[in-house]
């Protein structure tokens, strides 16, 4: 069965890929493992590599948000207001 699929972003490429190898690396380890043990050897073969499916698209997307966070520069703060410095005394300057 052929079926097409549209990502619309780099990270939603690269999770698609790394689902669709995972799911090949799982059917690998189902249909090598011997009777009686298939479950153990699908799951084997699911945990780690689905941390690392995890662990990638985890860190494209913060590298995607970061490269956006970039574009966009600083977030504006308010300014400080200014003051007077203080008289000899320690005191505010006179004013007239």
């Amino acid at each position: 069965m052929t079926r097409t699929f549209r990502a619309d972003t780099p990270l939603e490429a690269l999770v698609l890929e790394h689902a669709l190898l995972l799911a090949r690396q799982l059917q690998q380890a189902a249909d090598s493992a011997p009777d009686g043990a298939v479950l153990a050897a699908v799951e084997a073969a699911a945990v780690p590599a689905g941390r690392e499916l995890t662990r990638t698209a985890v860190e494209a997307a913060l590298q995607a948000q970061a490269g956006a966070a970039e574009k966009r520069g600083r977030p504006a703060a308010p300014a400080r207001a200014a003051t007077r410095r203080p008289g000899p005394s320690g005191a505010p300057p006179a004013t007239s």
